[in-house]
């Protein structure tokens, strides 16, 4: 009886090691199939594994890289996502290393900054990156965007102190004031249009480009000395934000070569070989979690918190969609949730609403699962 029970044993054991990946290759492999189905827990420990095996393969450490940054939720503040930020920046870095060029992981490196609003160290990444590529339009526009939120926080108190509305139309009233901010933030708005016109440069029909050209034109307005000088730069204002949406309307139309005109995050590296089949005869193990289309778990949606429509789109007549990836967790609760693409001033206000929606559970064989899903917010300006 002993003899035959270590016997099953050893059997049971010879099919475990059967299963296990052998080498970094097949680990990889392991985690492009995690990857691919949303489980990004899993995948980070497979290709750590690969990484493990194989240190200087900088496709599996781009693989880890991503792996994390896909798991960084933009605004949160606990350790474990602070941790999963550095977990994230020090394999990009790596990558960098065996591929100092890896416009890849320079992109991601920036985005990570950027999200964290650490405006230098994205700044100087984004920098690098347009060193290394020139014709990036999404990291010159980034460049005009960071410029944009270096000065608007200063300019905006810098109304209220003077007493102006909202609505008030400039140039701002107090002197001392208004030489200050030109001193200190009128070198990075210059900065940021430059970067903007290279990004329309390269794409003539690139939408937010424009639409921040408005912007930092606009309130630079506010700099100007005299109500001639304001109105002219306004002027200018009004053309970039009509081009800006004469540019969505034409993307919106199908029109060929509609331009960016989204935040969108860096693709991940490409993927290696696919995974051999599973053996014939072995059984498919039961899924945690399960891909259902957008349009199928909007209808198990039990409570909807809207957004709030911001302020600084509204004055901006920008409106669009942000798209989200996310995780539903078995209890119908937002547990993940990535930005895919959307307008960078519309994207906090969809995460803040979408955090507090809740789902009807998803029920697999009659127990619940978690459910990754994509997630539309959409933003329209009333008529």
């Amino acid at each position: 009886m002993f003899s035959r029970s270590l016997t099953v044993f050893s059997l049971a054991v010879s099919c475990l090691m059967a299963q296990e990946p052998r080498d970094s290759r097949d680990w990889l492999n392991r985690g492009v199939a995690a990857f691919k189905g949303g489980r990004y827990p899993e995948a980070t420990q497979a290709f750590a594994k690969a990484v493990d095996l194989d240190p200087a393969n900088p496709t599996a450490r781009l693989y880890l890289a991503t792996a994390y940054l896909q798991q960084f939720i933009p605004g949160a503040e606990s350790d474990e996502n602070r941790q999963t930020a550095r977990n994230a920046l020090e394999q990009f870095q790596k990558v960098l290393e065996l591929q100092p060029e890896n416009t890849v992981a320079m992109g991601s490196i920036a985005s990570l900054y950027l999200n964290q609003k650490k405006w230098d160290d994205a700044q100087q990444w984004y920098q690098k990156l347009t060193a290394v590529d020139a014709n990036n339009a999404e990291a010159y526009y980034s460049l005009g965007f960071i410029a944009w939120s270096r000065w608007y926080p200063a300019y905006a108190q810098a109304r209220v102190s003077a007493g102006m509305r909202p609505e008030d139309p400039g140039p701002m009233p107090l002197v001392p004031a208004r030489e200050e901010l030109k001193a200190k933030y009128g070198q990075a708005i210059e900065d940021g249009l430059r970067a903007l016109d290279r990004a329309i440069e390269i794409d003539p029909a690139y939408s937010d480009a424009m639409a921040y050209e408005n912007l930092l034109i606009r309130e630079r307005a506010e700099l100007r000395d005299t109500p001639e000088e304001y109105r002219r730069d306004i002027a200018v204002a009004d053309q970039w934000l009509q081009k800006a949406l004469d540019a969505k309307r034409a993307k919106a139309d199908g029109a060929p070569g509609g331009g960016k005109g989204d935040w969108t995050a860096a693709p991940p590296p490409p993927p290696p070989p696919p995974p051999a089949s599973a053996p014939a005869g072995q059984a498919a193990e039961a899924p945690m979690r399960i891909r259902v289309g957008s349009n199928v778990e909007q209808a198990n949606l039990v409570s909807q918190v809207p957004p709030v429509y911001p302020e600084l789109a509204k004055q901006a007549r920008i409106q669009g969609t942000v798209s989200l990836s996310a995780v539903i967790g078995k209890d119908g609760r937002v547990a993940e949730l990535k930005v895919l693409k959307g307008h960078p001033l519309m994207i906090q206000a969809a995460m803040d609403a979408v955090r507090q929606w809740v789902y009807r559970p998803t029920l697999l064989n009659g127990a619940p699962v978690e459910v990754a899903t994509t997630i539309e917010v959409t933003f329209t300006l009333p008529n």
